[in-house]
């Protein structure tokens, strides 16, 4: 086995137990075990647990990032936007269930700012954008426009956790329901919320 090869395979090992057992439940020894590699091996690869756990981390977080800037950087109606975004982070955790528990995880490693509050906190900014322009157009505040982006993106991301171990409704229907909440309101939510046609189109070929 190359280098290179070792170490992905160590990343691979690592990962697996930080989303089942957590940063702190994991230990260089176990990752040795897993990989059957001695200790030596992963010290030298990574310099301790600390900096394999920053290199899965940082992965994590550029693997998700740009599915949600792809999601916000399309065109079309801000509705579609809020559900291509909803469907976005749902795919993700989907295709991705290991990951995404790690990132939604409290470690010691990556507070500032390699973890999920600061990648929700990145994502607001691009939405806070969005909304301000649709603000002016409706001749509403753009100043409110901050608050009302990471109210949006909470909201989201919330579920995103939810699901994460739910997994019911289908993701569909989950990022119909949440667009449901986020464009209708409280006062004017749809029976049987759909998803519009472009963004159909759009999960289509993801």
């Amino acid at each position: 086995m190359t280098g290179k090869e070792r170490r992905e395979q160590l990343l691979a090992v690592s990962r697996k137990l930080f989303a089942e057992k957590g940063f702190d439940g994991t230990s260089v020894e176990e990752i040795a075990v897993r990989a059957q590699v001695s200790k030596p091996v992963v010290y030298e690869h990574f310099g301790g647990k600390e900096g394999i756990y920053a290199v899965v981390v940082d992965r994590e977080v550029s693997s998700l990032t740009a599915a949600l800037t792809e999601a916000l950087a399309s065109s079309g109606h801000p509705k579609v936007l809020l559900e291509r975004t909803a469907l976005a982070l749902l795919t993700y955790i989907e295709n991705n269930t290991d990951g995404f528990r790690i990132l939604v995880r409290d470690s010691p490693v990556a507070q500032a700012t390699g973890s999920f509050s600061s990648l929700i906190g990145d994502v607001a900014t691009e939405v806070e954008h969005l909304l301000a322009d649709q603000f002016k157009r409706q001749g509403l505040d753009p100043k409110t426009a901050p608050i009302y982006a990471r109210m949006l993106v909470g909201m989201v991301a919330l579920t995103g956790q939810h699901w994460l171990e739910a997994r019911s409704p289908v993701k569909t229907d989950v990022a119909a329901h949440l667009v449901n909440l986020a464009w209708n309101g409280l006062s004017g939510l749809e029976r049987r919320p759909t998803l519009t046609r472009a963004s159909a189109r759009y999960l289509d070929v993801e």
